[in-house]
């Protein structure tokens, strides 16, 4: 773990005969930004090839508030998933963010982060993403444990469970389990977009995320995962899909 903000600086530690890996957090800081994402993007990329290392990719993690509240809803979230998940190098998973949840608001009787008692409770502190996961049934454990768990977990996590969001084509954990199946490989490509959006290719998979867009065209092809189906040949504002890509179309 080298917390820096500068890929230079950052790729100096995955030269050769050194580490083999090293996180890359500028994701985790980005806001939903479809000109700041491809920015960090590139600029990882070009320091990390300079290298010959492989870049790393990080949405969340245990010290960060979860990405369906950081950007305002589970549906930037997912398809900030699939823009994650088709780029080139490793990509890691924070527990739960496959299920989409966000951040809990714990009562300051129940916080347990050494940052709230440190500070006196003027910070917080990360509690809120670190609450255990959801298995199946309902609280106190869902199926965490048969007592009580050490943060609580809220009552509406009925409906996120792995249990019930394996009943769920739509649901974010299939999402998850799909864009897993069909990652795409090879170099990445760039492709022109209206503003507020990204589209790249990686091999015969094309990945299209309408950031902010009142709506982005599709090409013709067979349409492999998507965070909201498109409608009329086009995704809709905040959300994302891979296509297949028919040669010629």
């Amino acid at each position: 773990e080298i917390v820096l903000q500068d890929h230079v600086t950052l790729a100096r530690y995955v030269e050769p005969d050194r580490l083999h890996l090293a996180f890359t957090f500028s994701l985790l800081h980005a806001e939903w930004d479809a000109d700041v994402m491809r920015h960090v993007i590139d600029d990882a990329r070009t320091a990390f090839d300079s290298v010959d290392a492989c870049p790393t990719w990080v949405f969340e993690n245990h010290d960060v508030t979860r990405l369906a509240t950081r950007y305002g809803s589970v549906e930037r979230a997912r398809a900030a998933a699939l823009l994650m998940l088709a780029l080139p190098g490793a990509k890691f998973l924070y527990q739960g963010q496959e299920l989409g949840l966000e951040e809990v608001e714990v009562p300051d009787a129940a916080r347990q982060d050494p940052i709230f008692f440190r500070t006196a409770g003027e910070r917080v502190g990360r509690d809120g993403c670190r609450v255990p996961l959801p298995w199946e049934n309902g609280p106190p454990g869902f199926g965490f444990t048969s007592g009580t768990p050490w943060l609580p977990m809220p009552d509406a996590w009925t409906e996120r469970t792995v249990e019930r969001q394996r009943e769920r084509d739509d649901s974010t954990l299939e999402l998850y389990r799909r864009a897993l199946a069909e990652r795409p490989s090879g170099a990445l490509v760039w492709r022109e977009s209206p503003p507020g959006t990204l589209v790249f290719e990686r091999g015969s998979l094309m990945c299209a995320v309408n950031v902010d867009a009142e709506r982005l065209e599709l090409p013709a092809g067979e349409l492999v995962v998507a965070t909201e189906l498109p409608v009329d040949g086009a995704l809709v504002r905040d959300a994302a899909a891979w296509i297949r890509v028919i040669p010629g179309g």
